[in-house]
């Protein structure tokens, strides 16, 4: 994420940061899908340094296998290439907050994340460098929209690589708040999201996990160099941690039916699983809940993921050598632990100027772990709003969104 600021930026042609989700095993926006398991409950919690009883509510991605401390909780460990473990909760929440107490994984080139992602590519995001002690990244993506790059900032944390921190969503159809500790560091309304179209507003599940983006077998230049070079695998393994998961679903049901392909949080009905009955959508309603619900302030969360699909990844990649006047750079076959999938990030085109110059900034936490890409480009003037990268270019992707 250093790179973000060196001048040799100036002369490189734009390369996407960060990718967004670009797959979905169903999208309502497209055809009629089953509806989205739901948190009937307002509260979930777990505590991952209880050990494995604490995944009850978590589906871990093909070839993940976490073990766990007693103090520092679920490890996901990187040992050698072509691994992102991963995890994602087995229901979805419609608006709500999320706290995560974790520590990133070190390590030039090893991205840790944390993503709220819904089927119709809606997300939100954390994301942390191995390489950076100093920041985490933001961003979000409605609709799978990867048409502007001005959506990422980085926040200053300390040494998020060595020490816990609680990151969290605070998430409602009014704005969403992204914190640290307790503090709000970003806070983004929906108005401010192309007037709401942009605005990520249905029902969400949280997916946690590491991935490689430093691997010049597996990743596109652009990729390589958003997350600060190559990885250095004599120095594995590069381990996150996650303590504990604290969640508060302002919208509790069942199940959530997408009542037309508008994607619109209007447009979502709670489904009561016990008579199988349905209420309106939950439209003004996460603030009143928000008012009346427990939420716990010792747990803030982060959230990780994002991933890209080969398609898009090669189509970005095409236009990247276009406008980077034939300086192509090619993404690589990356296989994920599943299966082999073949991934590739691109080279963006920016031109730096005297005034200002953008960045595009696109984060990714795909693999058999979780999310699907998505660029973006931020003013590189200013220290603290720049292009995000979320980003991730990992094999198991698929596998990933299939949990």
């Amino acid at each position: 994420m250093h790179f973000a600021r060196n001048s040799a930026l100036a002369g490189l042609a734009v390369f996407p940061l960060a990718f967004a989700q670009t797959y979905t095993t169903c999208n309502p926006m497209d055809k009629t899908c089953p509806n989205d398991t739901g948190l009937d409950s307002t509260s979930f919690a777990c505590d991952f340094t209880k050990g494995k009883s604490a995944l009850a509510s978590w589906s871990a991605a093909t070839g993940t296998s976490l073990t766990y401390d007693g103090t520092k909780g679920a490890q996901f460990v990187i040992s050698g290439k072509n691994q992102a473990p991963t995890i994602s909760s087995d229901f979805y929440i419609f608006f709500g907050r999320v706290d995560v107490t974790m520590q990133a994984a070190p390590g030039v080139g090893i991205v840790s994340s944390m993503v709220l992602q819904s089927e119709d590519l809606d997300e939100i995001d954390w994301e942390w460098l191995g390489g950076d002690g100093t920041q985490a990244q933001t961003n979000y993506f409605g609709k799978g929209n990867t048409t502007s790059y001005d959506r990422g900032t980085y926040q200053s944390v300390s040494s998020p690589q060595t020490i816990m921190h609680t990151y969290s969503f605070d998430w409602t159809e009014e704005k969403i708040d992204w914190l640290i500790d307790g503090v709000v560091v970003r806070t983004l309304m929906y108005a401010d999201a192309v007037g709401g179209k942009n605005f990520p507003q249905t029902p969400m599940r949280l997916k946690l996990g590491n991935w490689i983006a430093g691997d010049p077998a597996t990743n596109a230049p652009g990729t390589i160099e958003w997350a600060g070079g190559d990885t250095d695998f004599s120095q594995a393994p590069f381990t996150m941690y996650v303590k504990t998961v604290s969640i508060t679903n302002y919208n509790p049901a069942a199940e959530y039916e997408w009542t037309d392909k508008t994607g619109s949080y209007e447009s979502i009905k709670l489904v009561d699983g016990s008579s199988g009955s349905s209420s309106s959508s939950a439209s003004g309603s996460a603030t009143q809940l928000k008012s009346t619900a427990v939420i716990s302030n010792s747990m803030n969360t982060v959230a990780p993921t994002s991933s890209i699909s080969v398609k898009k990844a090669q189509a970005q990649d095409s236009a990247a050598v276009v406008a980077s006047s034939n300086s192509s750079s090619t993404a690589s076959t990356l296989k994920s632990v599943i299966s082999s999938v073949s991934a590739s990030a691109t080279s963006a085109a920016a031109s730096a100027s005297a005034s200002a110059s953008k960045s595009s900034s696109q984060s990714s936490f795909a693999s058999a772990t979780s999310s699907q890409p998505a660029q973006q480009s931020t003013n590189a003037g200013v220290s603290n709003t720049v292009a995000t990268g979320l980003f991730s270019v990992v094999g198991a992707a698929v596998a990933f969104f299939i949990l």
